[in-house]
């Protein structure tokens, strides 16, 4: 089937956002601009590790000489209504020394062993559903500040294992199972 890649170049507006109680919370990716907005659900896990990848990539470019740039805030919440296109499964970044911009892909996860085969960032016609912005650095660093706010905003880690406390506590790995 082919599959439909939504790109932003550059997009309006890039970011990391929740919708609903910490403990209960959905988080998304959102890329809005030429007055569509497309929404895509993840794990609080892939948007951590996207934020620091992200981080990772942009210091790497910019000890190479790269672009640099200040990051560009937007402390907005998601656009309404918020409406899933897919759930992410797989997601890729590069960066584009021609355009001095980095490109980030989060693809659906895949229905069957065809689709798993697509890489990030290719230009395949069949496979997943994508979602590919193309943002300054500036924009990259701003979403990964806001997005490593979004992911501590959560339920506290507990001390002993780091797994979210509920608010009557957990059951411990790191004490037998007993509540902490």
């Amino acid at each position: 089937m082919p599959r439909q890649v939504f790109v932003f170049d550059p997009p309006e507006r890039f970011i990391a956002g929740t919708v609903g109680l910490p403990g209960e919370r959905t988080f998304f990716l959102q890329a809005s601009g030429d007055g569509r907005t497309v929404s895509v659900s993840l794990e609080k896990l892939q948007v951590r590790v996207l934020a620091e990848r992200l981080a990772e990539l942009l210091d790497t470019v910019e000890r190479a000489g790269g672009a640099t740039g200040e990051p560009v805030e937007d402390n907005d919440p998601l656009d309404t209504p918020v409406e899933e296109e897919f759930r992410v499964g797989n997601m890729g970044l590069a960066w584009d020394g021609d355009a001095e911009l980095c490109v980030i892909e989060a693809m659906a996860q895949g229905s069957d062993a065809e689709d798993s085969d697509v890489e990030p960032l290719a230009d395949a016609v069949d496979g997943p559903d994508a979602l590919r912005v193309r943002v300054t650095a500036g924009v990259a660093r701003g979403f990964v500040q806001r997005a490593m706010r979004v992911v501590a905003a959560g339920r506290p880690p507990c001390p002993l294992c780091g797994l979210p406390l509920d608010t009557e506590g957990h059951v411990c790995p790191r004490q037998n199972g007993h509540r902490r």
